[in-house]
């Protein structure tokens, strides 16, 4: 039975459950933790958990499983990047396909609102481009850009 909840009807927890063991993902209990599974369907994952509630929250982002782990999305720019703990590969056309596809359904059984640059294509975890990389880093913790470094230079005047 639904809720409205943020003023959207929303699936129940238990609903959820029951519409992925029904639309053929695979549902596995997190263990030691009470409430809480894992999703997999189209080699893709993620983790919901049961909220104070009775509604669903996400618990883990899906993501595409490499080595039986649930990885980030990374964009270096060029290339987007399928990235765990121990592994780092290129994202194939076939990977973020699948890993759309499994998201809109995830967001159907769970009720989670589709957001408009969503459901343009693939949001990664994280961009990483080259020349902004550490831009999110206070300006005193960064380290020094390469035109920065002025070891033994004397800095030119206009």
């Amino acid at each position: 039975m639904s809720k409205v909840k943020d003023g959207l009807d929303r699936p129940t927890y238990e609903d959820a459950v029951s519409y992925f063991r029904a639309n053929g993902f695979d549902v596995l209990e997190a263990p030691g933790t009470k409430n809480r599974v894992f999703v997999k369907k189209y080699n893709c994952s993620a983790a919901i958990q049961q909220d104070e509630d009775g509604m669903v929250a996400l618990f883990a982002k899906p993501g595409y499983l490499i080595g039986g782990e649930i990885s980030k999305l990374v964009d270096r720019g060029y290339q987007k990047f399928l990235k765990t703990t121990k592994t780092e590969v290129p994202a194939t056309a076939e990977h973020l396909q699948a890993l759309h596809q499994f998201s809109e359904e995830l967001r159907i059984a769970t009720g989670i609102p589709v957001l408009y640059n969503e459901s343009l294509g693939s949001v990664s975890d994280a961009y990483v481009y080259d020349r902004v990389q550490g831009r999110d880093v206070p300006e005193d913790a960064r380290k020094p850009r390469p035109w920065e470094q002025q070891k033994g230079k004397q800095k030119r005047s206009a």
